[in-house]
């Protein structure tokens, strides 16, 4: 089976080496077709994301492709070697149903990689590079992955900090897609928070923030309204929840802030979830009936459990991937198969064909047909067991009678008669 796999991911190589390999999608295509342009790659697709970059080919030449990788973007093979790894046959088919389950991300059992993976098969589909053999491994990881999600739990917990200040707002108001939502801040922890909290289909979102352009460039993103930082004392009632992430030395929401603004909602409840350190909220807003304010060690210990309980989740997940492994390592020995089914059945029609026409002369000429049938019997059975007779004579051991008695069912048949004996024995008079 020439089929490997090599590439680089955030385990093996930094940000600054992962960003110089990386192929965006509109050049996934042109790519590939450069890839197995010459001939020495049969099939091939590549799967390129934020956190990996990797070649699944079938070839017999393996190191054509990270020479390929290197020349691609212009750089030495040495610049990058240290980086790659390189998994043969069955690694490379473990590999792949284990990336596709999301055992081999950054956050384990994150989903995200298995929609790159499917979509990284429909590129290869569409440049002509996915042929039968990838075309089965990429479907059947699919169904690995599908599997192990639906039968384990390492999908099922929550282990991000964006998650899980969505989770808490849940725990509150128990529908999202009613709330209103403010996000105070602009930076990495906010746009993460915001792309969560927009998969939860909330009522608005707004974005707050010091500098406008960049709440402006965010609330792009996600869909999101502009608020200036300096009217969130204003308006501060009219949100549900307030999610605060900033970079200022002072709490940006007061105790009396939080008062005033849970006043107007007349005492309806509000989540604040305070990610910043030093803190955005100040902490005696905790003390106010119906404010609900969570920091970002609340949030630690809620991605901890679930990180824990998805751990616990692996050897579940391993366990499906082996059989995953096995049962495409047979379908891939059952196809390499075919080809020799083949001939040995178009030499047998040969053999019959051969004896049947003699039988036909002889009936012609007027020879007793019970001879006629004798003979083609004994024909065809000499010529069927020459091959296997000879073998058997030729080779040295016992694992070439092993493979004969095997392929022959040789045990199965002393079973049956000894069996028959038995029975004989057993109906004799006394």
């Amino acid at each position: 089976m020439p089929l490997f796999a090599l590439g680089l991911n955030h385990q093996t190589a930094p940000v600054a080496i992962r960003e110089r390999v990386a192929i965006q999608p509109e050049r996934l295509r042109a790519a590939l077709a450069d890839l197995s342009g010459g001939g020495a790659v049969m099939e091939a697709a590549i799967v390129s994301t934020c956190n990996r970059t990797e070649l699944v080919c079938a070839t017999d030449a393996p190191e054509h492709a990270a020479a390929w990788l290197a020349r691609y973007h212009g750089l030495s093979l040495a610049e990058i070697a240290p980086y790659l790894y390189t998994y043969p046959d069955r690694e490379a088919v473990r590999h792949i149903f284990r990336v596709a389950s999301g055992l081999d991300s950054m956050v384990l059992g994150e989903p995200q990689i298995l929609g790159q993976m499917k979509e990284a098969a429909r590129h290869a589909e569409s440049a002509g590079t996915l042929g039968s053999l990838l075309h089965k491994l990429f479907q059947n990881s699919f169904a690995v992955a599908k599997e192990v999600r639906s039968t384990t739990a390492i999908g099922a917990n929550i282990v991000s900090m964006a998650a899980a200040a969505v989770h808490l707002s849940e725990r509150i108001f128990e529908r999202v897609d009613d709330c209103s939502v403010l996000f105070i801040g602009a930076g990495e922890m906010i746009d993460l928070c915001a792309a969560h909290f927009a998969g939860a289909n909330p009522r608005r979102m707004t974005i707050a923030n010091r500098t406008v352009a960049r709440a402006e460039a965010l609330a792009l993103r996600v869909r999101a309204d502009v608020l200036p930082l300096e009217a969130v004392a204003e308006r501060l009632s009219h949100y549900d929840v307030v999610v605060s992430c900033t970079a200022s030395p002072l709490p940006i929401i007061g105790r009396g802030m939080a008062e005033r603004a849970i006043k107007a909602r007349r005492r309806r409840p509000m989540v604040m979830v305070d990610l910043a350190v030093p803190r955005d909220i100040e902490p005696e807003a905790a003390q106010i009936s119906d404010v609900f304010l969570y920091t970002v060690d609340d949030l630690a210990q809620i991605v901890s459990a679930g990180v824990e309980s998805r751990h616990a989740a692996v050897q579940e997940a391993e366990a499906i991937i082996d059989t995953g492994v096995s049962g495409f390592l047979q379908w891939v020995a059952n196809r390499d198969a075919v080809p020799t089914i083949r001939a040995l059945r178009e030499q047998a029609e040969s053999l019959r064909q051969t004896e049947m026409e003699r039988a036909l002369r002889a009936l012609s000429r007027g020879d007793d047909p019970q001879a006629v049938l004798e003979a083609l019997s004994q024909g065809l059975t000499n010529k069927l067991l020459h091959g296997p007779t000879q073998f058997l004579r030729s080779a040295e051991g016992v694992q070439a009678v092993d493979t004969v008695q095997r392929l022959f069912q040789l045990d199965q048949l002393d079973g049956r008669a000894d069996d028959a004996s038995r029975d004989a024995h057993n109906d004799d008079p006394a």
